[in-house]
């Protein structure tokens, strides 16, 4: 029996019943139907039946059967009001208590370089960077989260959303050459630091990803680092690449595109000293494995606080079973007495 009762549905959509056991109890309905069809019923002795022919036809045994029907629909529905069916409703409320980080990224002529793979082909930094990028918005869907670009200066990709869809449709669309090429590293720190200046998040961060050294723009790296750390902004800084010469796509004076071998300047103590500044961590990424990694250590060490909070409203609907049930009673009370009163 206690087997039967684990295998008996307590749940539909947001219907339940409160004691689902009692529904057991419905099996006894057509056992005693069966029961009192076997049984006969009370006779009367005539000298003969041709007085009571037309009697006991049709009339008497389809006025037995309504009875009999209201009878034990009556039963049926008083055993479902004893098992108490009700319809819940959940409501979830999420908390979350985000963090709010602007991601700054090098767009400089240097991204073009293609020493990633990804998927098994050549890639250049800047293809895995946006496809690194967008995996590590899509895994913190509690916080916002904003883009700056920069190369000879910083411009704005997308202020700090809870957006998410809408925030990697505009990584997307970053690309090489919207602005005077060069790396405006300190620019770009205190473009971010001004967007998060003013919110009130439990935690503010920049992550600033480059594979240059400050050549540009008006503001040093390390006074930018100062005057965020000073706004309590954590920074996390990312050196993208392989070191020494690289291969980068150039048009030569045909209009074609060749590889060309270059060495670019990259300032890997800079991006020390600015995490260190920044109370966060640097972290190097020659490759695309590293760059993934580098990312998931970033994603471990600030992690949110979501408190679900929940509120179930129940309703009982076991009185209209039992108003049900008290009507079909009342009504065959009332026909058994009246106009299919028996012969006593």
């Amino acid at each position: 029996m206690t087997a039967f009762l684990k295998l008996l549905p307590t749940t539909w959509g947001g219907f339940s019943f409160a004691h689902p056991w009692f529904l057991l109890g419905l099996l006894l309905v057509p056992l005693l139907s069966l029961l009192q069809g076997g049984k006969g019923g009370a006779g009367v002795l005539f000298s003969s039946t041709t007085l009571v022919a037309k009697l006991g036809q049709v009339h008497r045994s389809a006025a037995g059967a309504v009875l009999l029907t209201l009878l034990y629909g009556a039963m049926a529905l008083l055993i479902v009001a004893l098992a108490r069916p009700q319809w819940s409703n959940t409501t979830t409320r999420v908390q979350a208590s985000g963090i709010d980080i602007m991601i700054v990224l090098d767009v400089s002529g240097s991204m073009s370089t293609q020493d990633y793979v990804i998927g098994g082909q050549q890639a250049s930094r800047l293809e895995a960077v946006k496809q690194v990028t967008q995996q590590f918005i899509e895994g913190r869907p509690n916080d916002r989260i904003g883009i700056i670009a920069f190369a000879g200066r910083p411009y704005l990709v997308s202020p700090i959303t809870l957006d998410h869809d809408w925030l990697i449709q505009n990584l997307d669309r970053i690309q090489l050459g919207l602005v005077e090429d060069g790396t405006a590293i300190g620019s770009a720190l205190a473009s971010a630091a001004s967007r998060l200046k003013n919110k009130e998040a439990k935690s503010k961060l920049i992550l600033l990803l480059t594979d240059g050294a400050n050549n540009a723009g008006k503001v040093m790296p390390l006074t930018a680092a100062e005057a965020a750390k000073a706004l309590g902004i954590r920074i996390y800084t990312i050196g993208a690449g392989s070191n020494g010469p690289v291969s980068i796509p150039v048009r030569d004076p045909f209009g074609r595109v060749v590889m060309q071998k270059v060495t670019f300047d990259f300032d890997e103590k800079l991006l020390q000293d600015i995490a260190t500044i920044g109370d966060g961590k640097y972290f190097r990424a020659a490759d695309e494995a590293s760059l993934q990694k580098t990312f998931q250590e970033i994603d471990h060490l600030e992690k949110s606080s979501v408190t679900l909070d929940k509120k179930t409203d129940v309703k009982d609907f076991f009185w209209w079973f039992l108003a049900l049930a008290v009507l079909l009673l009342t009504l065959e009370m009332v026909l058994s007495q009246t106009r299919w009163n028996k012969i006593p």
